[in-house]
């Protein structure tokens, strides 16, 4: 498992901020964002897998964060790299291969280029809650899961929003 730090956060939150100068606000000023305030206010359950709350979605990248609620079946994206920085929870994931599964928690990011299948088999301490940033931008329904018996963005849960804190 690649797991990033230290100067890994400074970019990411290089990238929030220049990725948010470039969204769909029309003054083009930048803005901030606060990632554990949007955490707290993602449902406690849902039927879905995941719930997100997109913070900038442009053409060179999206920032969001989500809660996972059931372990993640092994499924890629073909649009983007994805990093994911883990607020809270402990889980278990592996990249590429299920044997490299290895147990995760907060202040953890993950890393991956697209077209890698990926899973969160368990999850171990909740709520496990990820901020996720995409380059390029993916979109929603960029989940292709590796048994398409296992779902579809469907069976996800997408909240579009992109409340500014």
């Amino acid at each position: 498992m690649k797991l990033l730090c230290g100067h890994t956060l400074l970019l990411l939150h290089s990238v929030l901020i220049v990725a948010s100068q470039a969204s769909n606000d029309s003054s083009g000023r930048p803005r901030r964002f606060k990632p554990y305030e949007i955490a707290n206010t993602l449902p406690k359950t849902s039927e879905k897998v995941l719930v997100d709350q997109y913070m900038t979605d442009t053409e060179a990248a999206s920032a969001r964060v989500f809660r996972v609620y059931k372990p993640l079946l092994p499924h890629h994206h073909n649009q983007c790299d994805e990093y994911l920085y883990v607020l809270s929870g402990r889980g278990t994931f592996w990249m590429e291969d299920p044997k490299s599964q290895q147990e995760f928690g907060p202040g953890e990011l993950l890393y991956f280029k697209k077209q890698t299948v990926h899973s969160m088999p368990d999850i171990l301490e909740e709520p496990v809650v990820f901020m996720s940033l995409d380059t390029p931008r993916r979109s929603p329904d960029d989940i292709h899961f590796e048994n398409p018996e296992h779902g579809s963005s469907d069976s996800w849960g997408h909240d579009r929003g992109s409340d500014e804190l």
